[in-house]
């Protein structure tokens, strides 16, 4: 006698049910269910792009790409002003705030050129990101803030650095 699959890809049990896990067949064999690794439908789990292939991207290296592109957006206007300026990511902003940022956790911070070292723009990825939405709203908020701090440092309001700051592409 053959019977077929049930549409839940289990193997068919014949006889009494011995519990969830296990039932005899008509010889009196034990039969165990199969697992499969997609259960209840809901498809694959995990990366579609293993972490082996040379494509992938960790989420710390999509945001350095999100902060690159804001930046070369604004040297194609500010290129003289921004020559010599260092833009950097950090994980998290330091646990000592700077006096005039009592406002809550800062998303990024300008630093003024000092003893020798250039102006400094840093983005911190883990607030920005927890702050956004989703992939469209992340690029925007990692272009804003970017905008914001190079205004800073060039004493202008963000919307003269860049006209479409605050806008939802």
């Amino acid at each position: 006698m053959t019977s077929n699959p049930s549409p839940h890809g289990h193997r068919p049990v014949l006889g009494r049910r011995m519990g969830a896990a296990a039932a005899r067949t008509a010889g009196g064999a034990v039969v165990q269910p199969i697992r499969r690794r997609d259960r209840r439908g809901r498809g694959p789990r995990g990366p579609l792009m293993p972490t082996t292939m040379p494509a992938y991207r960790t989420r710390a290296e999509r945001f350095d790409d999100l902060v690159l592109d804001a930046v070369e957006r604004l040297e194609r206007r500010w290129a003289r002003q921004l020559d010599g300026t260092e833009f950097a990511v950090e994980d998290v902003p330091p646990s000592n705030p700077a006096p005039w940022e009592r406002g809550g956790v800062p998303l990024g911070r300008y630093f003024p050129a000092d003893a020798g070292l250039p102006a400094r723009i840093v983005v911190y990825r883990r607030p920005v990101e927890s702050r956004a939405s989703d992939p469209v709203d992340l690029a925007d908020l990692v272009r804003d803030v970017v905008v914001e701090q190079v205004a800073h440092m060039l004493g202008r309001s963000p919307e003269d650095v860049d006209p479409d700051y605050g806008e939802a592409h």
